[in-house]
């Protein structure tokens, strides 16, 4: 789902900036958040992420991939009373940590893992 903030969000090639349109505001890090990632990606066209969290009323979930062309790779905004449980493949132009935003009661929390690809998605 997109608003217009997210929208340019998704254009900027800096992930600092990108998660700076769509939130205005940057994220701490939380073990409430629980980034499910490979060590290794044999293909980078398909890399499998999910994310699940304990924190209560969340209102979105963000994937950025710092080195990839466009760094938001996904945002997702959730309904009130929806279970914050997200899975996706994610295209990676190469080695690079992945980076999940959870929204939760006005503030963000974020996980990060590096995930080694050794064959790129993105044109690589």
């Amino acid at each position: 789902m997109t608003t217009p903030r997210s929208g340019s969000a998704f254009k900027q090639k800096d992930d600092k900036e990108a998660i700076k349109w769509l939130y205005g505001k940057t994220a701490e890090p939380s073990d409430k958040v629980k980034l499910d990632a490979p060590e290794i990606a044999e293909n980078g066209a398909v890399v499998p992420i999910s994310v699940t969290t304990t924190l209560a009323d969340v209102t979105s979930i963000s994937f950025v991939v710092p080195e990839n062309p466009n760094p938001l790779a996904a945002y997702y905004k959730l309904p009130p009373g929806t279970m914050p449980s997200v899975a996706n493949r994610l295209k990676m132009a190469k080695t690079s940590n992945v980076i999940v935003i959870v929204e939760a009661g006005g503030k963000l929390y974020s996980a990060t893992k590096e995930v080694k690809v050794t064959v790129g998605g993105c044109g690589g």
